[in-house]
């Protein structure tokens, strides 16, 4: 298992729980319109980041401004990456994340004088995903996402292309269909992109020599319901997505078993838990700490997040909560900066 798999299980043990998922709409804008209630805080809050994230933080959002319906709040989706653009840059108050914050990222908020609360509150189990109609393929291996999807098999248009690269590596579930190989999923803005490159194709492709990168020849996106039409929209197709996407798209999609090396693993919010299901990821909201201090909304808005009634949200989303929120707690109500060592 890789590490970030490793920081996930080790991070804290997993509740087995998950309710009706709730995807995001095809704008990635959302904002929340005043709905009754009275909770004499005013102001706005801009939350912006992973698509992944983006419902839960809506959910919360419409929620508690319930309660507080004199405060704006938009939730956006442009992917992790850009939204920590904006969030370095003093632009949002939260940036929603479906991976932690890089390096780059963090000496980028440094050097712009932006400290951060980082807040890990759910697991996602990326999802392999194909259309409905194809029954052709059932399990992939990393090797098999490596040899269809992974710097090497930049050209291939067929599954069958990749049957000689995958011949070089082990373990593999090839050869292939001779069907159209049409690729939809995420972009390198999206954190989902990093998360399946880092789990899936970086130590394959560091033992080859090869970038840590998916191939660049397929129709990418940051928004999770057009990457659903794409796969969909072709009987052969193959891409990626966040566990609530797929949750919620049974009807159009099938998700791939996936063998990390222990065999034949589906998503489902057991697997995810415990994880067996070898695609599992932290989800995060990282919260300017400066504005924290300055905006009663700010403050109250994360408390909610983090309460019982709050993590609802994560079960409507269709992520799988943790088991224990109290270090997390801790580190907000502590306003503890930097990344968190849970």
């Amino acid at each position: 298992m890789k590490k970030l798999t490793k920081i996930v299980v080790l991070a804290a043990a997993l509740s087995l729980f998950v309710a009706a998922c709730s995807s995001s709409s095809d704008d990635t804008t959302t904002t929340t319109e005043a709905s009754g209630g009275d909770g004499g805080l005013t102001g706005s809050l801009l939350i912006s980041g992973s698509s992944t994230v983006e419902p839960v933080s809506a959910l919360n959002a419409e929620a508690w401004r319930a309660i507080h319906p004199e405060v704006g709040v938009t939730v956006e989706g442009p992917g992790t990456g850009d939204g920590f653009a904006k969030f370095c840059a003093g632009e949002t108050d939260i940036s929603d994340a479906s991976r932690a914050i890089k390096e780059e990222e963090a000496a980028d908020c440094e050097a712009n004088g932006i400290e951060f609360i980082e807040l890990l509150f759910a697991i996602d189990g990326l999802s392999v995903l194909t259309s409905t109609n194809n029954d052709a393929v059932s399990c992939v291996s990393f090797s098999d996402l490596y040899a269809l999807l992974g710097p090497e098999s930049t050209g291939f248009t067929s599954w069958s292309d990749a049957d000689g690269l995958a011949g070089e590596l082990d373990g593999t579930n090839a050869p292939y269909p001779d069907a159209d190989l049409v690729v939809t999923a995420p972009g390198e803005e999206s954190g989902t992109y990093d998360s399946f490159v880092e789990i899936v194709l970086e130590d394959i492709a560091d033992e080859r020599g090869q970038d840590a990168a998916t191939r660049p020849d397929y129709t990418a996106s940051a928004n999770d319901n057009v990457i659903i039409e794409g796969i969909s929209g072709s009987d052969t197709s193959l891409g990626w997505v966040g566990y609530a996407f797929f949750l919620a798209n049974q009807d159009k999609v099938s998700a791939l078993e996936v063998d990390g090396g222990d065999g034949c693993v589906g998503p489902t919010p057991e697997t995810i838990a415990d994880g067996t299901y070898p695609i599992a990821r932290p989800l995060f909201i990282y919260v300017n700490k400066a504005k924290a201090e300055e905006s009663e909304a700010l403050v109250s808005y994360v408390d909610y997040y983090l309460s019982d009634e709050g993590l609802n949200s994560v079960d409507q989303a269709g992520y799988v909560r943790l088991a224990d929120y109290g270090p997390v707690r801790e580190v907000w109500e502590t306003r503890t900066t930097g990344a968190a060592d849970l």
